[in-house]
């Protein structure tokens, strides 16, 4: 119901500025007030998205207002709707069911408000933090949010300023303070107040007085140690709002209402080269919702993404892709004529760029496309082409290469280069005068996601005898501009090579390597060493047929 988020709830904010040594007062209301009076901006409050519609520069977006419904037009979205803090109730491990236990969300309302004490009233002088509270384990949130432990020591500050004879001890897995929040570590460590253990909490316990023991094993000194304090405060971690079960987008897509996601609600993006970015053109995670990441992070992050949408509005307004071929004039054309509603391209497509229409044929979006030819690989009918790319162009590059005779300079192989990853390969090794071998021709592609089977079939058929696909790594640590070109191009060879294997071809003719720039010296042996099996293998059995 209104804008600032948990930020805005907060007694103070970790350091944003040199000299990064101690909190800052909270401006977030101060932004807040600045947003709100700005007559350029229009704030919703307590409103909900009940659909967005159409593509980027025409997005249509319908709000549920308090029951009142609005529509308008937008050119690009963000979304920013942050994270909430883990349920501390689950981590009974910890002793959240003692009275003496809270949430680290709830110490900062206790610090806001200036009474830090126990539940029955008495002030708190021995407060005890347990770092990665539910974080860093498979039965709670197995990832790390990179916050807590800046959040620990922002309020082992506020004890010690609220209270000098208050002690704050900090029993920690890692202390992860990364640039200059160091100089924000070192002046707790040199506080006389502040005590920080490194160790594994193994147990917490409440005492017939209430107060509560930590059990602390594998500790610097090597002997288990046991803490007994007045006041046990755990520091949770983030959860992104995603996970709350509600879609904030409710997007009109075929392949679904929200941004599709990498791991822990999450949403996908290429986290090397476009962290902003994400699986739907126009559209950007912002903040908390697109990874774990504190206040000042997430300030950095909004402006990222405020110009990454500002370029979207202006590169459609062109009529231009937006991402990563930036500038691209070529869209997918299709022959529906001949489309046989197999549905392929649209489920095929990592971006939602194509809906369906009443005869279930592809209804393209253009201004989602980012022109990887997925689509134009995945129609086993090749009615999908690009003016300057298509199954009948690769059909004459292949063919329009010189083939020697077989009992002559043999044998002869087609490389597919995607030029994302791979062909910068070549261009170093080039750069660097390596020697490739001269019977290898390289056919560059957008995305090895592109590849169609026809080629294969097409470059056997001509009368090379290998064919090599050097594209990006695929997986869980995936490097393919195009998200999962490279892994969609790997399933469709593996069926090629199954019916070459049937045929009594050898299936190790036709295969695929993920490559990267680091990869330039290994190039010429990987290559030579194909063109060698090949030797092996003997002439191309099929050439002409």
């Amino acid at each position: 119901d209104h804008l600032g988020g948990f930020c805005l709830d907060e007694y103070k904010l970790i350091p944003a500025q040199a000299p990064f040594r101690d909190p800052e007062m909270n401006s977030i209301s101060a932004a807040v007030s600045a947003v709100a009076s700005n007559n350029l901006i229009t704030v919703h409050a307590s409103s909900f998205v009940v659909s967005i519609s159409g593509q980027p520069g025409e997005f249509q977006v319908k709000l549920n207002s308090e029951g009142e419904f609005k529509e308008f037009k937008s050119g690009a979205i963000i979304m920013a709707t942050g994270s909430h803090p883990y349920d501390a109730e689950k981590l009974t491990e910890l002793g959240i069911q003692y009275e003496n236990v809270i949430s680290s969300a709830e110490f900062e309302q206790m610090a806001k408000s200036g009474n830090i004490q126990r539940k029955d009233g008495t002030p708190a002088l021995n407060i005890g933090f347990i770092q990665c509270a539910g974080s860093r384990t498979p039965e709670h949130l197995p990832y790390c949010s990179g916050t807590c432990c800046m959040d620990s020591l922002k309020q082992a500050a506020y004890i010690r300023e609220q209270n000098p004879d208050a002690k704050a001890h900090i029993i920690y897995r890692d202390m992860r303070t990364p640039g200059l929040y160091e100089d924000f570590y070192r002046t707790r460590q040199d506080d006389p107040g502040v005590f920080l253990t490194q160790g594994d909490v193994v147990g917490v316990n409440e005492t017939e007085s209430k107060n509560i023991a930590i059990d602390v094993d594998n500790t610097l000194f090597g002997e288990p140690v046991t803490m007994e304090m007045d006041l046990v405060v755990l520091a949770v971690g983030q959860v992104p709002s995603t996970m709350k079960g509600e879609s904030a987008l409710n997007l009109q897509y075929r392949q679904g209402p929200d941004l599709p996601e990498l791991k822990y609600g999450y949403p996908d993006s290429h986290f090397i080269c476009f962290p902003y970015e994400t699986r739907r053109t126009g559209i950007y995670a912002v903040g908390s919702v697109r990874q774990p990441m504190d206040i000042n992070d997430a300030k950095l992050d909004a402006t990222g993404a405020a110009l990454k949408a500002i370029q979207a509005m202006e590169l459609t307004d062109q009529g231009k892709t937006v991402h990563p071929r930036v500038g691209d004039l070529t869209f997918p054309e299709f022959a529906l004529s001949r489309c046989t509603s197999c549905k392929r391209c649209t489920e095929e497509c990592p971006f939602g760029v194509l809906e369906v229409d009443d005869k279930g044929m592809p209804l393209p979006n253009p201004a989602r496309c980012r022109s990887c030819g997925i689509c134009m690989g995945s129609c086993p009918v090749q009615i999908i082409s690009f003016k300057d790319s298509s199954p009948n162009i690769f059909k004459e590059m292949m063919t329009s290469y010189e083939m020697p005779d077989e009992f002559d300079e043999k044998p002869r192989v087609l490389i597919f280069v995607c030029e994302n990853d791979a062909l910068p390969v070549f261009d170093m090794a080039a750069l660097e005068r390596l020697k490739i071998n001269t019977n290898v021709r390289i056919m560059p592609m957008r995305c090895l996601g592109g590849t169609n089977l026809i080629y294969v079939t097409d470059a056997l058929s001509f009368g090379y005898d290998g064919i090599m696909f050097m594209g990006c790594a695929f997986g869980d640590d995936y490097q393919c501009h195009f998200v999962n070109g490279s892994e969609l191009a790997n399933m469709r060879l593996s069926k090629v090579q199954e019916t070459i294997g049937r045929l009594n071809l050898e299936p190790e003719r036709v295969r695929q390597y993920a490559i990267s720039m680091n990869d330039y010296e290994k190039l010429p042996k990987i290559i030579d060493d194909f063109v060698e099996e090949l030797e092996d293998f003997g002439p191309n059995p099929f050439k002409g047929m």
